[in-house]
């Protein structure tokens, strides 16, 4: 049995006065589009850690291809593919820097001055409109008005 007395959002996450439906809607759908560039970034560092780890893994080759003899071999390995660029001119770590700096951070500080202007500043209201009305009556068990 909750301990929960009453389900409605705590002030943070009221819908401030005369915000529309439609603008809650918009600021979901621009939070939604937010998280999934989140995740894409993470991506991207996933992709530089596994880039890194595979260029340390190379010199691990080359040093054992020496190691058995094989310098012709090492040396080409060494010069044809450790520390190589991945894309022209560039390694991974620049790759994220160039996306954070052009993509990512204009976005988010752009999705935060709508939360600002649109709805002074209530993050996640179509959220919290949406658990509001998933939840039983008098809240569901694991939940007080403190998470909302």
């Amino acid at each position: 049995m909750s301990d929960e007395r009453n389900s409605d959002p705590d002030t943070t996450h009221r819908r401030p006065e005369g915000v529309s439906d439609k603008t809650v809607e918009a600021l979901g759908a621009l939070s939604k589009a937010l998280e999934t560039t989140e995740r894409a970034r993470g991506a991207l560092y996933k992709f530089h850690q596994l880039t890194g780890s595979a260029d340390f893994a190379v010199g691990d080759a080359v040093r054992l291809l020496r190691e058995a003899g094989h310098d012709r071999d090492a040396d080409l390995v060494e010069r044809e593919v450790l520390g190589r660029n991945v894309i022209p001119g560039h390694w991974t770590f620049q790759l994220i820097e160039t996306y954070n700096r052009t993509y990512y951070r204009p976005f988010t500080e752009i999705e935060q001055q709508l939360v600002q202007r649109l709805a002074q500043g209530c993050d996640h209201l179509y959220e919290a409109e949406l658990k509001r009305g998933r939840r039983p009556l008098g809240g569901t068990p694991g939940t007080s008005t403190h998470s909302d």
